[in-house]
């Protein structure tokens, strides 16, 4: 896993939401789609810092190692799920960059 790079992607999501709240009023509050970016990136670093516990956990002998390899899996299937998701952002808005206006 690429942890730096979750660390990344959860200050950009903290800066977007501290500029939100500095914003002027032209942008809507309430965006959904912002909302469900940030839960997302939040869940996303909730798992990869509770499998980071659960390991730190079983090297000193307080926890299974069978709980750390689930938390593990889960931390890695929740990145390797947003990197899909970004790659596909990424490709959407360079095929909008491509379209003749």
């Amino acid at each position: 896993m690429d942890l730096a790079a979750l660390r990344a992607y959860a200050q950009a999501a903290q800066a977007a939401g501290n500029a939100a709240g500095s914003a002027p009023a032209a942008a809507p509050q309430n965006d959904p789609f912002a909302g469900m970016v940030s839960e997302a990136v939040n869940t996303l670093q909730a798992s990869v810092s509770a499998a980071e516990t659960r390991s730190a956990e079983a090297v000193q002998g307080r926890a299974e190692i069978a709980d750390v390899v689930t938390a593990m899996a889960a931390a890695e299937v929740q990145l390797e799920t947003a990197i899909a998701v970004r790659d596909q952002v990424i490709r959407a808005y360079q095929e909008i960059m491509r379209m003749p206006i």
